[in-house]
């Protein structure tokens, strides 16, 4: 025997090994599945009869979830036919429906008769009332007995869905229990072996989720609380009287700090509304086009020189620099406040895991939920509007700072260190600069997440194009809402071209 095949029988009981290590129970049937599939330079047949027959339960002892999830609603849906189709009281409903017509075109041709009798006026819309309540009943019976008349096929559908789950279930397993043991000998802490608690959990989790979805599904009577979930109204009642009472408790307490924000942004716009508005047209617009084409090239000078036009021509011009001037306040509150705060988070662990929660909750709740407190602690008008634009519109430029800052090579810090560097020095000379473009990725996310909130700022009075938009979905007017919305889409564009190039 040459040292080769020595080298070559020493890896193979190795892995052999490995996978008894992996496997646990049943190894020696997936060391030949293993090896077969490592042979084959072509697909090949293995079929798992444990996985078809278990189905989502293997999937499960073998810490297989996705495949425990996707096998569990596919087998639910199987099962809940068949056993519609065995039990269930198909058409009942519209047989009911159908009874209900019957009884009401009886009782209309009976007063039909009646005013016939006595020569009266409506008798004959009676009788036509009559006549189309009956054609109604007779349509609703017959709707009822095709319903009915699908039992057979549910069944044979449900059989054939329960077949095909389980022999799609048998062909992959082997392959992907397989991909998961080259990923666990990279990974050691991945769990292996058969788990026979989670066998019994996931297995008694499985048959209550069969159990509980035939029996919603095929059972002729089935109980509120399973249909819905049981609710107690004066709990809602109570919750909502503690949160009034609290929001006019901030109100009231905190007057002064609510008004101190308010004037602080009323200044800044006043300010920029100044210097949009009340500086001539013609040298803003040209101020605006030798900024783009000093930061983005000609191409985008040109394009912005035709997107302040149609601003212009149309008649959105004022508006517009509103809306610029509403945005921009805005954008540089969100961005002073956000840049320091990426640096804070990315540098202490207890502050980011305090703040990530509150971004969270500042991005995936509905814009129009936070306009509430907005409205009660501030008003309505233009700065209410701003606030509401800085909750979502800051989330970005914190996140992607504290990106950027975290992608910041540790050997180039480490020389900087080693250089003498200060902390502050670290940070203005080698942190913010090597993190530029993911922070300036962030500003460019906050200006046009900003810039989408304009329609609905304009709901408390944040003036602009949005408002232009809004009036045109209240009265159904297209052509103005088309008109503003491109106008919106023309200054969201100008900003992201200028603030891109600057990245």
């Amino acid at each position: 025997m040459n040292q080769s095949t020595i080298e070559l029988d020493g890896k193979s009981n190795e892995r052999n090994q490995a996978i008894s290590e992996f496997i646990g129970y049943g190894s020696n049937y997936y060391q030949q599945q293993f090896d077969r599939l490592d042979e084959s330079t072509t697909p090949i047949f293995s079929f798992n009869s444990a996985a078809a027959l278990l189905g989502p339960v293997w999937w499960a002892a073998r810490h297989l979830w996705v495949g425990f999830w996707v096998f569990l609603f596919f087998e639910g849906i199987a099962f809940v036919q068949i056993f519609r189709g065995l039990l269930a009281d198909l058409g009942s409903d519209e047989f009911a429906r159908a009874d209900r017509l019957a009884k009401m075109a009886e009782i209309r041709q009976n007063e039909a008769d009646e005013a016939a009798a006595i020569g009266a006026d409506n008798a004959d819309v009676l009788l036509e009332s009559a006549l189309a309540l009956n054609s109604a009943s007779q349509k609703a019976w017959s709707q009822a007995e095709q319903i009915a008349a699908q039992a057979p096929f549910l069944i044979i559908l449900g059989i054939a869905l329960v077949l095909a789950v389980k022999v799609v279930q048998g062909l992959i397993a082997n392959k992907v229990l397989k991909s998961r043991f080259q990923r666990w000998r990279a990974d050691k802490s991945l769990p292996t072996g058969v788990d026979q608690l989670q066998i019994l959990l996931t297995g008694g989790f499985y048959l209550a989720v069969l159990i509980t979805s035939v029996y919603r599904f095929s059972a002729t009577n089935v109980p509120d609380w399973l249909k819905e979930i049981p609710v107690e109204p004066s709990w809602r009642r109570s919750a909502e009287s503690v949160i009034d009472n609290a929001v006019q408790w901030l109100t009231e307490t905190f007057a002064v700090f609510f008004s101190g924000i308010t004037l602080t942004i009323r200044q800044l716009l006043d300010f920029l509304e100044t210097v949009m508005i009340g500086t001539p047209w013609i040298i803003t617009m040209a101020v605006i086009v030798l900024i783009s084409a000093k930061a983005a090239g000609k191409r985008v000078a040109i394009y912005t020189a035709a997107a302040l036009f149609y601003l212009g021509i149309f008649g959105f011009w004022e508006k517009s620099m509103l809306t610029v001037a509403l945005l921009g306040t805005a954008c540089l509150i969100c961005v002073v406040l956000g840049i320091p705060l990426g640096i804070l988070c990315q540098r202490k662990e207890r502050v980011r895991s305090f703040v990530w929660p509150i971004l969270d909750l500042m991005q995936t709740m509905p814009s129009f939920v936070y306009l509430i407190p907005v409205i009660a602690f501030f008003g309505i008008g233009k700065p209410p509007g701003i606030i509401a634009t800085i909750i979502f519109g800051m989330p970005p430029v914190v996140r992607l700072t504290v990106l950027g800052l975290q992608g910041v090579p540790n050997h180039i810090r480490e020389a900087a260190t080693a250089f003498g560097a200060s902390k502050l020095y670290l940070l203005l000379r080698v942190d913010l600069p090597l993190a530029r473009p993911s922070i300036m990725a962030g500003v460019n996310q906050t200006i046009l997440m900003c810039l989408s909130m304009v329609v609905i700022a304009s709901l408390i009075g944040a003036k602009g194009l949005g408002e232009d938009v809004l009036d045109a979905l209240t009265y159904a007017h297209e052509g103005k809402g088309i008109l503003a919305g491109v106008a919106i889409l023309f200054c969201a564009m100008i900003l992201d071209r200028i603030v891109q190039s600057r990245s």
